[in-house]
């Protein structure tokens, strides 16, 4: 069968479609997948890395407010339909998957006009955008949250899965991920991540405490981004910064590891990133991004405070002095964790409602 997949943008839409491709994959072998990305989009980079072949459209995100970039981005969402209306009928697939961004859209909408068996995921309890748009189209709607199912119109194609997480956060051990980072063997190793795009606030914060205490009790494994790369490491990379066995990266291609790895991470809030630092079974200092359509990513946050997971601080009111001082609590209450349970994954539920669908055909 052939499994045409779309969801692109960030890491949180993008690595969910890696995950039910490696499912897809798994299931059957003989599988022909194709992934569909936008132009210049971080897809571009990923997909190919974990061994798949993709196409890109030309398509552009909308902003909130009528701008001469959204009339820009009209004219190219009806070239990315045209180019995604040529994909499908070259590929001829059995199913089109899409995991949210802007990039699915015109993907699953064609693909669903077109009379296409089609599946939607949306990661977050409140749905962006593009998803509530096409649950009027598709076929089925697979949803992380029970909280997302009062965003959709249609109840009777929603399935309850969970979050598709890659299977190497399920199958990687801390030992086999601590021996990737013998550098930090002498101290405790604090992961800092903003995303896949990045953090302002985070990145700022961190130089501020890098800056006031010269001799942290940890070392940082620290992601800038890659828009921020350049200028934060002209700032920071310093003889004192090497010495103490920090390091910058702008992008983390092995996240199974270093989450693994870590004794604490200090993290936004998307969905996908909750799931997970959960299931590598970490404490995190949580900073959720305010601008996040719903807030999702606070919503996302809070709940993980209140299972005692992590703690949160509100990005308007991070400081230096602050992040190190939840850091240093963090340490000390991931010493006393409880083990995560580990539930059936959700690429399991996603393969099974595709394998019903296909069964109720014959």
């Amino acid at each position: 069968m052939r499994y045409l997949l779309s969801g692109g943008g960030t890491g949180g839409h993008i690595y969910p479609a890696i995950a039910i491709a490696d499912r897809i994959r798994e299931g059957d072998p003989k599988a022909e997948i194709l992934f569909v990305g936008a132009v210049n989009g971080l897809e571009l980079e990923l997909v190919p890395q974990n061994g798949y072949t993709i196409k890109r459209i030309t398509v552009s995100y909308l902003k909130r407010s009528l701008s001469i970039h959204n009339i820009k981005s009209a004219f190219k969402l009806v070239k990315g339909l045209y180019e995604s209306n040529r994909i499908i009928r070259d590929f001829k697939p059995d199913w089109v998957i899409g995991t949210g961004g802007y990039v699915s859209g015109p993907v699953l909408f064609v693909a669903a006009r077109r009379g296409y068996k089609t599946l939607i995921h949306e990661q977050n309890a409140y749905p962006g955008l593009t998803n509530r748009f096409l649950s009027n189209y598709v076929n089925n709607v697979a949803v992380s949250f029970d909280e997302a199912i009062k965003y959709f119109k249609n109840k009777d194609i929603i399935t309850v899965t969970g979050n598709p997480i890659r299977k190497e956060y399920y199958q990687l051990t801390e030992e086999e991920a601590k021996r990737r980072f013998p550098d930090y063997s002498d101290k405790k190793m604090v992961l800092i991540s903003g995303g896949s795009g990045g953090s302002v606030k985070i990145n700022q914060a961190v130089e501020g405490m890098i800056n006031k205490y010269e001799n942290l009790p940890f070392s940082l494994y620290w992601a800038t981004g890659k828009i921020f790369f350049e200028s934060v490491e002209k700032r920071v990379v310093n003889a004192h910064f090497v010495k103490s066995g920090h390091q910058i990266v702008p992008y983390i291609n092995n996240m199974p590891y270093a989450l693994k790895a870590c004794d604490i991470v200090v993290c936004s809030a998307g969905a996908i990133t909750i799931a997970e630092v959960q299931i590598s079974n970490k404490y995190a200092v949580l900073i959720p991004k305010s601008y996040t359509a719903g807030n999702h990513q606070e919503k996302n946050a809070f709940m993980m405070e209140i299972e005692g997971q992590g703690t949160v601080i509100k990005d308007q009111d991070l400081t230096p002095e602050l992040l190190f001082s939840r850091i240093l609590n963090g340490l000390e209450h991931n010493k006393l964790r409880m083990s995560h349970t580990k539930s059936s994954p959700a690429v399991d539920k996603i393969w099974d409602l595709i394998n019903k669908c296909n069964e109720n055909e014959v």
